[in-house]
This record gives structure tokens, sequence and C-alpha cells, in this order.
């Protein structure tokens, strides 16, 4: 079995994707305003800021970043999915696995973390995160898509609202 070893970066900052199990079913984009109330539920009790993110249907991707003096994302994740998934209706196929366990369907277990290293590392990593949903199809250009901090970005003057990625971010792959 793979033995999975997190950053252990106190007042770190992180690049995460996070997916649901059944990537058809289109869970985060529906109930978008449950993602929200979740994540702000769990940062209301253990406190983090959300840098950059994008909520796409069946996954998404975020930075945060920790207070200085903490380093558990994984609890604040597993607080954001099960949060989540209480507010879902019963009724996703479960596998042997997850009814023995008690699991519901809602999530893909783990997720994938980076620990952001510098300014650039952080800047390729926001672009990534929202030229996302035009990668995926979801969105002709990136301003298009509601669900994104790209939004924020423009308000703060850091990218133009016509704002496109370059050959550099379209290359990129963290998935």
């Amino acid at each position: 079995m793979s033995q999975y070893v997190r950053a252990f970066v106190p007042g770190g900052t992180f690049f995460f994707t996070v997916a649901t199990l059944e990537r058809r079913r289109q869970l985060l984009t529906a109930h978008v305003d449950l993602l929200r109330r979740s994540l702000s539920n769990v940062r209301a009790v253990r406190p983090f800021r959300i840098d950059a993110m994008v909520v796409l249907p069946d996954h998404l991707h975020c930075i945060w970043t920790l207070p200085p003096d903490d380093a558990d994302f994984s609890s604040r994740w597993h607080a954001v999915k099960s949060t989540f998934s209480r507010g879902i209706a019963r009724g996703e196929r479960l596998s042997e696995r997850r009814l023995i366990k008690g699991e519901r369907g809602i999530w893909q277990r783990r997720f994938w973390e980076h620990a952001i290293r510098d300014e650039r590392d952080f800047e390729r990593h926001a672009d990534y995160i929202h030229h996302n949903p035009v990668k995926h199809g979801h969105a002709r250009t990136v301003a298009d898509w509601p669900h994104s901090s790209f939004h924020r970005f423009v308000a703060a003057g850091i990218y133009p609202s016509n704002w496109a990625a370059g050959d550099e971010v379209r290359k990129l792959e963290f998935e």
C-alpha cells in the first residue's frame, strides 16, 4: 500500500485539488452555496485564508494559507468534505467498503496538495486555477465562469478582465 506523506509547513501556502468520487454528477456547482457555507463554517473554527479558488462541477482547485503556527490542512479538508456531504441528500451508489466504513460516496478519499515555494510558484498555480474552466470546456473565457476567484483578482487589479492564460499555463499539469 502506498504511504502518503503530507507536507508539514506551519503557516504554509498550499495548492489543492479535491475531486468528487463520481465525476459525472456535477455536485459541486449544483450545490456551490452549500460548499461555500461548508468552507465558511470550517474557517470559523479552524481559520485559513483562501487565496485563489475555482469550483468546477466535479472537482475544485484552491490555494490556502494557514495560520503561522498551524500546518494541519488535512483535518480542515475532512471537515469541509463531511459538512458538505451532510447537506447532500442520500442516494449515491456506495461500494461495499464504503458501506462497511459508514462513508458517503460523495468525495474521493484523498486530495492532492502542493506546498507553494515562492511568489512565482503561487502565480503559476493561481493562473492554472483560473484557466481551469476553459481547459475543461466549461467556459469559453475565464471571465465567463462564475465560480472562481478570478473575479476578485480582476477587482483587485491583478488580472485584466480579458485575461487569458498563456502557453506556459496551458501546458501545466498538476492533476
